[in-house]
């Protein structure tokens, strides 16, 4: 029993690896911005254009759908660079608008599949414990791609670049572990440590994350609930705890 399920929390637990290695510091780009909701508005677009992919009727695993994914966020990302030149002070307010669309128009689509509600629960909640390690090997060297140009490109002066990478990634991630799990991942350890006067905060943001991902699959085995729902709760809490933390700490120092 023991094996069986290490069997299978392994590749889950290699995902959350891969999906932690671009989020963490994409999450921070983020949050230096103030466009904290961009993750969600690409993320439900890409799943749209998966939705759409099985609406025309495309086999799920096939080409095809990872090609209306990517052309769905890319073109997602190009309206937003377009709309952060034109309308910068409204921006937050388009990408939640651009959200709240695709979330509206998978919901009507998948209304016309017999499965439409375990697929939307999926699309949002994800299926990492079905990721196999094969899956894992595209999605590697993709990601290795995206943190090259996160580690020698300054993306702050690329803005074009930078929503690019942003969609490929999040379309990637969205499939793997879905919606909720890519806003988590990106958001939750950046947010933890974010203004925090220590040492390498990038390096703890990983260490939360990791942690988050560890506690999760745990408690996921071990109560059998949705695992990428567990995940988020457990990235959460540890977040809490730091919070909780750094609130003594400071409360110490003054006293």
């Amino acid at each position: 029993m023991v094996d069986h399920s290490f069997e299978i929390l392994l590749p889950a637990f290699l995902t959350g690896l891969l999906v932690l290695a671009t989020h963490v510091p994409l999450g921070k780009f983020v949050l230096d911005r103030g466009i904290v909701f961009i993750d969600l508005a690409i993320a439900q677009v890409a799943g749209l254009g998966v939705v759409v992919a099985d609406f025309l009727g495309f086999e799920p695993s096939g080409w095809s759908v990872q090609a209306s994914a990517v052309a769905a966020a890319l073109a997602s990302a190009g309206f937003l660079i377009w709309t952060e030149k034109r309308l910068p002070a409204l921006q937050e307010a388009v990408i939640g608008i651009v959200f709240v669309v695709a979330a509206s128009a998978e919901i009507v689509l998948l209304s016309y599949n017999p499965h439409g509600a375990e697929n939307l629960k999926d699309l949002l909640v994800g299926q990492i414990l079905w990721v196999v390690p094969s899956d894992l090997i595209p999605v590697a060297i993709l990601y290795a791609i995206i943190l090259a140009f996160i580690g020698f490109v300054d993306l702050k002066k690329r803005r074009p670049l930078f929503y690019i990478l942003f969609a490929l990634t999040v379309t990637a991630s969205v499939q793997l572990v879905g919606v909720f799990l890519v806003f988590a991942s990106l958001i939750v350890p950046a947010l933890t440590f974010q203004g925090m006067a220590t040492k390498h905060p990038l390096v703890w943001a990983y260490a939360l994350g990791l942690g988050g991902y560890v506690l999760g699959l745990i408690a996921s085995a071990f109560f059998d609930v949705p695992t990428g729902a567990a995940i988020v709760c457990a990235l959460a809490l540890l977040a809490s705890l730091v919070g909780i933390a750094r609130s003594f700490a400071k409360t110490s120092a003054v006293s």
